[in-house]
């Protein structure tokens, strides 16, 4: 008998439907005609045991306590899901060959290993295990991946990475939170300080733009324009370029501070000739940009529909399970493998009777062309998300996964338009011994670009829709020089979309040229799976509040990210974790080398928690609810079904009221 394990029921389900025959249905398992027999796991059926498993002192938090670093790693049963593994366990033992289908990524790998380890499966058998991958539960799809079946241990470096991370992240927010929470205990908060490789950054990424926007001092500084008219009565508007010598009346970004000055620049090119001094004209294509993976639907869901990371992860996760009318969600890649192209036709013909607008797009969608998302080399263990065959059925949508499906369904047509093509243009003048310039960009074939809405363009915008077609030595007329004054203005405050931007685009946000440079090679701070969860947190821990749309660190948050040291605030520690475990998981470095370089690092951040004065948590505000009973201290963890960096996941339980 073979033994399909999946991640969860709707995967097992998909399977199920591509195999004929009349199956039976039991508790926790189906049947196939042929005798095989499919099953699943309900996310994690096992978690990292609690402390107190190790050791029953350990259930009360204190200091002489840590470091908590088990000699020996142990697996625990997850209450409310004893009975499915139960039912596996039993299944595991029938089965004469073990086909692991989890979810095509790193946690996913994972998730099943440990049940099969857990069950103590033969060494021979172990071997022998297969493995499926699925990012696209249509009948057709999964029919094809159950072709391309291969082997198990072709992933066992992956799931080592997985195992690493997951304990770390253990070691490390178990540890800290403990600490943490204990000195601030002892100043008097009541609440729960956690802390995470990714959660604990994060909060430093949104208490440090705080810092800055509110030590901005704006500065009043002022732009020169010159209003042209050509013979031919053509209207085009360049922009002054100071002399080095104005350089003393210039901030160090080249903008002008003096007004005196402007308004002598726009008096003196007033009602005088300009002649051209360089033209320049060239016609430029730009591609299409690359279907979505979860961040940058993320990112741009929010840009648009205002909609946080979870709703969007949510909205995801039905459309992929329930619907099963988008590929596996939570993709960290924007490539498409070259098979794929083959299904274009059927889906494009599948999104025109989605709606109105998609229709339009359809029609003049060409299955022919291959734009550069196609590329096997740039495709890991799963592809960008996609619309799948089955996207007939997007009319029944509710509103809020209309608009995701929209999004994902648009950026796949964009793939079979031409590129967008227009001239870019460039005319500087010399008007009063002045150089002014004019730059503009003239639509020549809209392309994919007749997908997107139509954007106005501001008068404030400094490139033109059109400009005259000029050369060298031509002349033209400043009818008049205009003054806008403009005030320089502090970074933005964090909203949904930009904090997103800033957490897979974390290496802008770096000065260590080298971590930079980590950073840059890896998909950023936290994974497509984990960063809406651990933002959620951060909002439930009381770290950081809204402000409309706008995000900021609370009271708590500021205090707490000003308390830590700067390696625990910075993204530094986890863009080292991770080209350490990403290195893992490619076999390029050792499980025992990554744990033992980080319980060193543990051990000299639990004596830098001594260090800090306890007047440095003082005078917090109350939590809505504490979470100390007969004053024991509780654990605390992150919320995401399937692996925060938070601390012990079972110790939510004991937290309810917290987590």
């Amino acid at each position: 008998m073979i033994l399909y394990i999946a991640e969860k029921p709707s995967l097992a389900r998909a399977i199920a439907a591509a195999f004929s025959g009349s199956q039976k249905k039991q508790e926790g398992c189906i049947w196939l005609a042929n005798g095989d027999c499919i099953s699943w796991c309900i996310g994690h059926l096992l978690e990292q045991a609690e402390p107190h498993i190790y050791n029953p002192a350990f259930k009360s938090w204190q200091l002489d306590h840590l470091p908590i670093i088990p000699e020996e790693w142990l697996w625990q049963e997850k209450s409310n899901t004893k009975k499915q593994l139960s039912i596996l366990k039993k299944l595991i033992k029938q089965a004469d060959q073990l086909v692991h289908a989890g979810d095509p990524d790193r946690e996913g790998q994972l998730l099943v290993d440990e049940v099969l380890h857990y069950c103590k499966v033969p060494a021979q058998k172990l071997r022998d295990t297969q493995r499926l991958l699925i990012s696209d539960l249509t009948p057709n799809a999964v029919k094809k991946a159950l072709q391309q079946i291969r082997s198990n241990r072709e992933f066992s470096a992956l799931s080592r990475s997985a195992l690493a991370r997951a304990r770390a992240d253990w070691l490390f927010g178990l540890n800290m939170t403990r600490a943490y929470t204990i000195r601030g205990r002892q100043a008097g908060y009541q609440g729960v300080l956690s802390i995470g490789r990714v959660q604990t950054p994060v909060l430093g990424l949104v208490a440090n733009r705080d810092k800055e926007r509110e030590d901005f001092i704006p500065k009043d500084f002022y732009q020169v324009w010159a209003q042209l008219i050509t013979p031919e009565q053509q209207i085009f508007r360049a922009k002054w370029l100071p002399s080095e010598a104005c350089r003393p009346h210039m901030d160090e970004e080249g903008r002008v501070l003096n007004r005196a000055l402007a308004e002598n620049v726009a008096t003196r090119i007033s009602n005088q000739a300009a002649l051209v001094i360089s033209s320049d004209y060239q016609q430029k294509k730009q591609a299409a940009p690359l279907p979505y993976n979860l961040s940058a639907l993320q990112i741009d869901a929010a840009k648009i529909y205002g909609m946080s990371a979870q709703q969007v992860l949510d909205i995801c996760q039905a459309l992929y399970e329930k619907h099963q009318i988008i590929t596996y969600p939570r993709s960290d890649c924007r490539y498409l493998p070259s098979l794929q192209h083959h299904e274009a036709k059927s889906i494009i013909q599948a999104l025109s009777g989605v709606s109105e607008e998609l229709a339009k797009g359809t029609a003049h969608a060409n299955p022919a062309l291959k734009s550069k998302a196609w590329n096997d080399k740039k495709v890991t263990a799963h592809h960008a998300i996609i619309p799948t065959s089955q996207a007939h059925k997007a009319s029944a949508l509710s509103k809020a996964e209309g608009q995701v499906f929209g999004l994902i369904a648009r950026q796949y047509l964009m793939q079979f338009y031409s590129d967008y093509q227009y001239l870019a243009s460039t005319i500087r003048v010399q008007i009063a011994g002045g150089i002014f310039e004019a730059k503009g960009n003239t639509p020549i074939a809209e392309g994919w670009r007749a997908l997107l809405p139509t954007k106005k363009k501001s008068d404030q915008d400094e490139e033109q829709d059109q400009l005259p077609q000029l050369v060298t030595g031509d002349q033209a007329w400043c009818q008049q020089g205009i003054i806008l004054d403009k005030v320089t203005t502090p970074p933005a405050a964090f909203t949904d979309a930009t904090l997103l931007a800033a957490m897979t685009g974390i290496n802008r946000f770096v000065a260590d040229k080298n971590i930079k440079a980590i950073l840059k090679d890896t998909d950023g701070l936290g994974t497509e799976a984990t960063r809406a969860g651990i933002i959620e947190l951060l909002f439930k821990r009381g770290f950081l509040q809204r402000q409309g749309k706008q995000i900021h660190a609370s009271i708590t948050g500021r205090a707490f990210a000003d308390a830590l040291p700067e390696q625990l605030i910075t993204p530094d520690m986890t863009a080292k974790w991770e080209a350490r475990l990403n290195a893992m998981s490619l076999g390029e470095a050792k499980y025992q080398d990554f744990m033992t370089a980080l319980t060193g690092n543990l051990s000299e951040l639990l004596t830098l928690s001594q260090q800090l004065s306890s007047q440095t948590l003082q005078n917090l505000p109350a939590p809505k609810k504490s979470p100390f009973k007969k004053r024991r201290y509780k654990s605390n963890a992150g919320k995401n079904k399937r692996a925060t960096e938070t601390s012990s996941k079972t110790a939510k339980k004991r937290n309810k009221s917290k987590a």
